[in-house]
């Protein structure tokens, strides 16, 4: 195996999405069950690609409004971008183009950005829907869109 690369990951989107449950789901194979919001934290993992180590850098930030001063200040040195919205959340799906695509633009022009749909679990949750009315999950193919 060759000498490990680094890779920095920051995940963005609106509050409460699933950013860190995705992160700590993949970093330690667990799924949280009580949600805190985040202001800032990091995980790292180590994956082979191709016979070649790599370390993901990953970099959890707040999605709240309050942290829109601060969240940017991650963001220099990002090799790639997770923007995540959830799939029960018209709101956070809407947010990709209004806000979030924008923002990455403007402080990191030219770097990837994947879009990460979240909560797909609850998409088919008829028990969700009982007790969230008026909410309408994001379909496969608004997330093409």
């Amino acid at each position: 195996m060759s000498a490990s690369r680094f890779i920095k990951c920051v995940t963005v989107g609106d509050g409460a999405v699933g950013k860190t449950c995705m992160l700590i789901s993949y970093t330690s194979n667990t799924f949280p069950t009580d949600y805190v919001p985040t202001v800032f934290d990091n995980f790292s993992a180590n994956v082979v690609v191709d016979g070649n180590t790599v370390n993901l850098g990953l970099w959890d930030t707040a999605g709240q409004e309050d942290y829109n001063r601060l969240r940017p200040l991650s963001y220099r040195g990002a090799d790639v971008f997770l923007l995540a919205f959830s799939l029960i959340s018209k709101a956070s799906y809407e947010n990709v183009s209004k806000k979030w695509i924008p923002e990455l633009k403007h402080y990191a022009p030219g770097v990837p950005i994947i879009l990460v749909g979240t909560k797909l679990d609850l998409r088919d949750d008829k028990q969700f829907f009982v007790d969230h009315p008026g909410a309408v999950p994001i379909t496969t193919a608004q997330g093409r869109n």
